[in-house]
C-alpha cells in the first residue's frame, strides 16, 4: 500500500488555536523545518489522531487535543492518496464530535466512516486511555514519534500477522518443483529422528541420549562450580571476620571511653545538684511573685472600688439633676390637669406634701435609724398583711369578671328578647270588654270588664248561648314561642353566671374591673411597701420583710422633743397614694399627657436606684478591703514585695545559668551512648567468634576434597556433551 499525504488542516488543536493549513505535500520525503516549540510534533500528533483515534472517544488522549483551559472542539482535515485513489478525512473531537470520510466509494459519516477508515489502513479499534501504537497495524512501523527514533520495540500481533502472510506469499512464489520435494523429504526424515509428528521431542534415540548427557554434565559442572565458589567465599569471609575481630578487640581494650564515662558521671552529680538549686529558686520566686500579685491585686481592687464609687456618685448626681428638671415638667403637667381635675391635683399635692413630710421626718430621725427601721419594718409588715388580705379579696372579686363572650351573648339575648316582644306585640290582638260581663267567659275563665287582654293564639269567648272565636295572625303564635325560647335561654345564661339580669351582670363586671384596678394598685403598694433596706440587710420583697419581722422583735424608739410618728407619716403617704391612684384610675384619659412625663421619669428613677445601689456596693467594697490585715501599710508592703521579687529573679537567673551549663539529659545520653557502644562491641565480638568457628569448620570439611579439580573435570565433560548434542 502506497499512501501519499497531500494536505493537512488544523483548528483548535493543542497550541494551534487559529486555523493552520499545510498544502503542496508531494511524493517522496517531505521535511518540515521550524524552531523548537513551534508545533512540528503537534502536527504529527494531529495526523495520528485523524487516522487512528475514533472521533467519539473521550479518553485522556482525546482530552489532550483541546488547547489548555479552553472548552473548544479540536478539528483535523487530511487529504491523501492511496495508489490512484484520492481520500479525505475530516474529524472533530469532544464537542459535537463527528467524522466524514470521502473516497472512491463516496462519502461516509459516523461509525460507517470509522469502519471504512479502519479497513482501509488495516488497524483495530483502540480502547486505551492514552493511545496504543500496537493497534495501528503495519502502518505503525513507520510511525516514529519525537525522541523515539532509536527505540526498538517488538511489533504487535497485527503487524506480525501481516508480515507472516507476506513472507508466505513470497516464499510460495520462489519454492516449488522436484528439487523442493527432495529437500522437503530430507528435512522430514531428519525431523522424524528428533521430533514426533505432534511436534514433541522424541523420548528415545540418539538425540535424547545426547540431550540427557548434556543436561547431566551441565548440572554436574554447575554443582562443582557452586561448591568451589562457596569454598572460596568461605576463605574470604573467614579472613574478613578475623580482621574485624581484631579491630573490635582493640576498641574494647581502649580505656578512653571508660575515662570519659567516669568524667560524665561526676558531671552528672554536679548537674543534679544545680537542678535541685534551680527548683528551690523557682519555688522561692513563685512564692514571692504570688505575694506581690496578691498585694497588687488588693491595691487594684481598692482603686477599682474607689473609681466605681466616684462613677456611681457622678451618675447619681446627673440622674438627680435630670429628675429635678423632669419634676418641674411634671408639676407643670399636674397644674394643667388640676384646672379640669381639681380632685386629682389636690390628691397629687397631698401626696407630694406627705412624701416631703416623710422625708423630713426620716432626716430628723437619723440618730434612731436602726430602731426606727425595725419599727418601720414591723409596721410595714402589718400593713403588708392588711394589703395582702385586701389583695386576696380584690383578686377574688376580679376573678368574678364575666368573659366578654358570655356578656356579649347576654346582650345579644336581651336584644333578641326585646325584638321578640316587639314581634309579639305587633302580631297580637287586643280586646277589652266594657259594661256588664256577667256570664261571659274567655277560655273557660270569667272575663274581667275594663281590662285589656292581648291575644296571641286562638281564643273562645262564651256569650250567652253562643261562642265568639278570635284567631289572631299566625305570626303571633310563632313570635310567642320564639319569645318563650329566648326567655328560657336568657334564664339559663343568667343562672349559669349567677346574676339576676343583664344589668346585674354589667354591675358585677364593673365591680370586677374596679377590683382588677385595685389588684394593680395593691400590688404596686405592696412592691413600694417592701423595698430593700441595706441598713437591716433586708432584701426587697414581702417574703423577706415577713421573715425579718418574725426573727427580729420590735424595739421602742427613742423620743425627742419634737416627736414625729413615722407610722402616721407612712399612713398619710399611703392614703395620699391611694387617693392619687384612685383619681388617676377614674381620669385615665385626662392625665394622658401627665403619664407620658411619668413614663420618662420612671426609667430615671430606676437608674437612680441602680446608682444608689452601686454607690452602696462600692462603699461596702471599700470598707471590706480596708478591713483586710494587708491593707494597712499596703504601699510599703508592695515596695518590699517588689524588692524581694527582683532579688528572687536574680537568684533564679543565676540558678538557671548554672543548671543550663550542666544538661542532665545530654550527660545521660552520652553515658548511655558509651554503654551502648560497649554492649554492641561485646555482642559483635561474640557473633564474629561464632562466625569464625563456623567458617573454619566449613573449610576444614570442604578443603581436602579437591573441589578445583572436580570443577575443571565437570566443565570439560559439559563441553564434550554440548558438542555431541550439536
Amino acid at each position: 500500500m502506497s499512501l501519499q499525504l497531500r494536505r493537512i488542516s488544523l483548528n483548535n488543536f493543542r497550541k494551534f488555536r487559529e486555523p493552520l493549513t499545510i498544502e503542496g505535500l508531494g511524493e517522496g520525503l517531505n521535511i518540515i523545518i521550524e524552531p523548537n516549540e513551534s508545533g512540528k510534533s503537534t502536527i504529527l500528533e494531529a495526523l495520528r489522531a485523524a487516522f487512528f483515534v475514533r472521533h467519539a472517544t473521550k479518553n485522556q488522549l482525546a482530552q489532550s487535543f483541546a488547547p489548555y483551559g479552553e472548552a473548544v472542539a479540536p478539528e483535523i482535515e487530511v487529504s491523501f492518496n492511496i495508489g490512484a485513489d484520492s481520500w479525505k478525512i475530516a474529524k472533530r473531537f469532544l464537542k459535537s464530535p463527528q467524522v466524514e470520510v470521502t473516497g472512491p466509494q463516496g462519502r461516509a459519516q459516523g461509525e460507517e466512516a470509522e469502519n471504512r477508515l479502519q479497513a482501509l489502513l488495516g488497524f483495530v479499534k483502540d480502547s486505551s486511555q492514552r493511545g496504543d501504537p500496537a493497534t495501528y497495524g503495519a502502518l505503525g512501523l513507520l510511525w516514529v514519534p519525537q525522541a523515539q527514533a532509536l527505540e526498538v520495540t517488538a511489533p504487535g500481533s497485527i503487524v506480525r500477522s501481516s508480515i507472516q502472510a507476506t513472507l508466505e506469499a513470497e516464499v510460495g512464489t520462489i519454492v516449488g518443483g522436484a528439487a523442493y520435494e527432495r529437500v522437503q523429504k530430507r528435512i522430514d526424515e531428519q525431523y522424524d529422528i528428533y521430533w514426533t509428528p505432534t511436534g514433541k521431542a522424541q523420548s528415545k534415540g540418539r538425540w535424547q541420549a545426547a540431550r540427557d548427557r548434556d543436561q547431566q554434565a551441565r548440572q554436574a559442572a554447575a554443582d562443582a562450580t557452586m561448591r568451589l565458589d562457596a569454598l572460596e567465599k568461605s576463605f574470604g569471609e573467614l579472613e574478613t571476620a578475623r580482621g574485624r575481630l581484631k579491630v573490635i578487640e582493640r576498641e574494647l581494650a581502649d580505656e578512653t571511653e571508660q575515662e570519659q564515662r567516669a568524667g560524665l558521671v561526676q558531671a552528672l552529680d554536679v548537674a543534679k545538684a544545680a537542678a535541685q538549686i534551680l527548683d528551690t529558686r523557682k519555688a522561692e520566686h513563685e512564692n514571692v511573685s504570688a505575694n506581690l500579685d496578691r498585694l497588687e491585686d488588693l491595691q487594684a481592687q481598692h482603686e477599682a472600688a474607689r473609681e466605681a464609687l466616684r462613677v456611681a456618685g457622678e451618675s447619681l448626681t446627673a440622674i438627680t439633676a435630670d429628675r429635678e428638671q423632669l419634676a418641674a415638667q411634671l408639676e407643670a403637667g399636674r397644674t394643667k390637669v388640676a384646672d379640669a381635675k381639681a380632685a386629682l391635683g389636690k390628691a397629687r399635692d397631698d401626696r407630694a406634701a406627705a412624701r416631703q413630710a416623710l422625708v423630713e421626718g426620716e432626716g430628723r430621725l437619723a440618730g434612731r435609724q436602726r430602731r426606727a427601721a425595725i419599727a418601720d419594718a414591723h409596721q410595714r409588715c402589718a400593713d403588708l398583711l392588711d394589703l395582702e388580705r385586701r389583695l386576696v379579696d380584690a383578686r377574688n372579686q376580679a376573678a368574678r369578671v364575666i368573659p366578654a363572650e358570655a356578656l356579649a351573648r347576654l346582650e345579644a339575648n336581651d336584644r333578641a328578647v326585646a325584638e321578640a316582644r316587639a314581634a309579639v306585640n305587633a302580631g297580637a290582638t287586643t280586646i277589652e270588654l266594657t259594661g256588664d260581663a256577667t256570664g261571659i267567659t274567655m277560655d273557660g275563665e270569667p272575663l274581667t270588664p275594663n281590662s285589656p287582654r292581648t291575644l296571641t293564639g286562638e281564643t273562645q269567648i262564651a256569650l250567652g248561648g253562643g261562642v265568639l272565636v278570635i284567631r289572631p295572625p299566625a305570626t303571633a303564635a310563632s313570635a310567642t314561642a320564639r319569645l318563650a325560647e329566648l326567655l328560657e335561654r336568657q334564664d339559663l345564661e343568667l343562672a349559669e353566671l349567677d346574676v339576676a339580669d343583664l344589668a346585674a351582670a354589667r354591675t358585677r363586671n364593673d365591680a370586677a374591673r374596679d377590683a382588677q384596678s385595685a389588684v394593680q394598685l395593691l400590688e404596686t403598694k405592696i412592691t413600694s411597701l417592701t423595698p430593700p433596706q441595706p441598713l437591716l440587710d433586708l432584701a426587697a420583697g414581702p417574703d423577706a420583710l415577713k421573715l425579718f419581722v418574725a426573727g427580729v422583735p420590735a424595739e421602742s424608739p427613742a423620743f425627742d422633743e419634737d416627736e414625729i410618728s413615722t407610722d402616721q407619716l407612712t399612713r398619710s403617704v399611703e392614703e395620699a397614694e391611694t387617693a392619687a391612684v384612685r383619681a388617676e384610675t377614674l381620669h385615665d384619659q385626662a392625665v394622658q399627657d401627665l403619664r407620658e412625663i411619668e413614663d420618662r421619669d420612671r426609667p430615671l428613677a430606676a437608674e437612680q436606684a441602680g446608682a444608689e445601689r452601686d454607690q452602696t456596693h462600692a462603699s461596702d467594697r471599700i470598707a471590706q478591703l480596708e478591713r483586710k490585715p494587708d491593707f494597712a501599710g499596703l504601699a510599703d508592703a508592695i515596695v518590699k514585695a517588689r524588692e524581694d521579687a527582683a532579688q528572687a529573679a536574680v537568684k533564679l537567673t543565676e540558678a538557671a545559668r548554672d543548671a543550663t551549663a550542666h544538661d542532665v539529659q545530654a550527660i545521660n545520653r552520652k553515658i548511655e551512648t558509651i554503654d551502648s557502644r560497649a554492649r554492641a562491641g561485646q555482642i559483635r565480638r561474640s557473633d564474629l567468634e561464632k562466625d569464625i568457628a563456623r567458617l573454619e569448620a566449613i573449610i576444614e570439611s570442604e578443603g581436602g576434597k579437591g573441589l578445583a579439580s572436580l570443577a575443571a573435570t565437570a566443565a570439560e565433560e559439559a563441553d564434550a556433551a554440548t558438542q555431541a548434542l550439536a
